[in-house]
């Protein structure tokens, strides 16, 4: 239970629909779609075509997303991909000519199709009730007439002002008067707008063929791309059948690879051989338990997890043995000796989760990848462009090796737990490589030490990565120096770690609870 002597956020409670996401704007646009008779599914793209203007640095339609959706919280789950692709002319040995040995941040080869906008729509066609014209009003409204920047927003920005100085077009879109917007400060993008209203009456067509598409293709190869209006006009978003596991009573949900919702999943099947509650949830034997499951479920993803339509992607055998191949060599005295993997942190991403008055069940994600992706905005259009490419590798016969029209592994990752077949809580942490780590320590937050799902979203976290342990300031020093002692190389992580929603679905007494992270601007709402 909170303690209301120290500053902190309560849960927020409703009865009818909850929203949870990284803006309050975003919270409420989702709110009002919802008392106007919308689904989950139209609350949630109405959130995220908002947050594509007002959280720039972390999403947009130059991005790509995954989600899963149970239809009134009970029975099958879809699992919708839509991530982008490469090029058609993007082969390994096109690098590899040139000299190239991996694909850089902030390039044109960077960018694979922008996925979206089909990925919205196919949602919306199943699962919506409303439109792109109703719903991206609130999206067009804040990019014409402007909108105030958040506190974390500008953090944000000010972090990556070296990054667009240095860009294709972001100064003109990104850096009004020449700087990092400040909290407070109103910024308008009327392009984006323009683009948006476009978008609105035209649907995806709108953005994947015709004017907007040319000068997407346009920008891109002037910078030096591969792309085509064929690759744009070619892009689809799939629809899956979701991944999952068992932990502690408890059915844990992912979508399939490319995403890296396995890594998770993977991470689960080794803490569930250890009983978490012997030790304290801040505690040294927590955080080096969770790291040594993270160490081997990265291991995997690296070594494994690619598109499954040019890789030969085992999940079921994954998902039976691996974990138990390596629960009997963790030590609670010292690390395990593994390679080191050093995958793009990517940290920047929105999450939102929506249930609405019928309990349809949405746990939706959205990214442009790296905090202000490829920093490469389009030429008339405004749209900035991810850089999810730059996770390929170029080294023939590697599961993630760049391929015309590949799909590369992923980041983002909606989780959904479900018991005895029904919701009981959407969820997401965002945060790049962080995500499996992070939708881990929330889960095993609520399910081994009894928190509700804004203390499992609070508590301070850490992250296993390229060889070291980043900490957030609120892991105490007794426990980083523990943790040292095992052999682990700790430091403090600047910014940090993530940024989570998350709802919990009470069947028996009918409400809903809904948390959201303090790492970001965000809140939950109901009514």
């Amino acid at each position: 239970m909170r303690n209301f002597h120290l500053a902190g956020r309560s849960t927020v409670h409703s009865q009818n629909a909850m929203v949870a996401t990284s803006h309050p704007q975003a919270a409420l646009a989702a709110i009002e779609v919802l008392k106007a008779g919308g689904t989950a599914a139209d609350a949630a793209i109405a959130a995220s075509a908002l947050l594509a203007v007002i959280e720039p640095q972390s999403t947009g339609i130059g991005g790509d997303g995954f989600a899963l959706i149970q239809p009134k919280g009970e029975g099958k789950i879809v699992a919708y991909n839509g991530s982008g692709r490469a090029p058609k002319a993007a082969t390994a040995e096109w690098y590899l000519e040139r000299n190239m040995k991996g694909i850089p941040l902030t390039s044109a080869h960077a960018v694979t199709i922008p996925g979206a906008i089909d990925f919205w729509a196919t949602i919306l066609r199943d699962h919506g009730k409303f439109g792109f014209d109703t719903l991206f009003q609130p999206a067009i409204k804040a990019a014409e007439e402007g909108y105030v920047v958040a506190p974390r927003i500008a953090f944000d920005w000010k972090n990556g002002f070296e990054k667009l100085k240095k860009g294709i077009n972001t100064e003109r879109y990104l850096l009004p008067h020449g700087k990092a917007a400040v909290a407070g400060d109103v910024i308008r993008q009327p392009e984006l707008g323009k683009t948006l209203r476009a978008i609105a009456k035209g649907g995806p067509d709108a953005f994947y063929k015709g004017a907007i598409a040319e000068d997407m293709v346009e920008t891109l190869r002037a910078a030096g791309g591969l792309h085509t209006l064929e690759d744009f006009a070619a892009h689809k978003t799939e629809t899956t059948v979701p991944i999952g596991t068992m932990y502690k009573g408890l059915d844990v949900w992912q979508c399939p690879p490319n995403g890296p919702g396995i890594t998770m999943l993977v991470m689960l099947n080794i803490l569930s051989h250890f009983d978490l509650t012997k030790f304290a949830p801040m505690s040294i034997e927590r955080f080096h338990l969770e790291a040594e499951a993270a160490r081997v479920a990265y291991m995997m993803r690296e070594q494994n997890i690619a598109d499954p339509a040019f890789a030969n992607v085992d999940v079921a055998g994954i998902l039976k043995s691996y974990a138990d191949e390596y629960v009997g060599k963790i030590r609670m005295d010292r690390m395990l000796d593994l390679p080191k993997v050093s995958p793009p942190m990517n940290p920047s991403t929105v999450y939102i989760t929506v249930v609405d008055k019928d309990r349809n069940v949405c746990s939706f994600i959205n990214s442009v990848a790296h905090s202000w992706a490829s920093a490469i905005v389009s030429n008339k259009t405004g749209i900035l462009f991810q850089n999810r490419g730059a996770g390929f590798r170029v080294e023939p016969g590697h599961p993630n090796c760049i391929a015309p029209g590949k799909r590369p592994l992923h980041t983002i990752m909606p989780a959904l737990a479900t018991k005895g077949g029904r919701a009981v809580m959407p969820y997401g942490v965002m945060g790049g490589q962080y995500q499996p780590v992070g939708q881990t320590h929330v889960l095993t937050n609520v399910v081994d030490y009894g928190c509700d799902v804004q203390e499992a979203i609070d508590m301070p976290r850490g992250l296993h990565y390229e060889g070291v342990y980043q900490l957030e300031d609120g892991v105490p020093a007794e426990i980083v120096a523990g943790l040292q002692k095992l052999g682990h190389q700790t430091t403090k992580v600047i910014p940090p770690l993530g940024g989570g929603q998350a709802i919990w679905i009470d069947w028996e007494k009918g409400t809903l609870t809904g948390g959201s992270d303090p790492r970001k601007d965000g809140c939950a709402l109901g009514y």
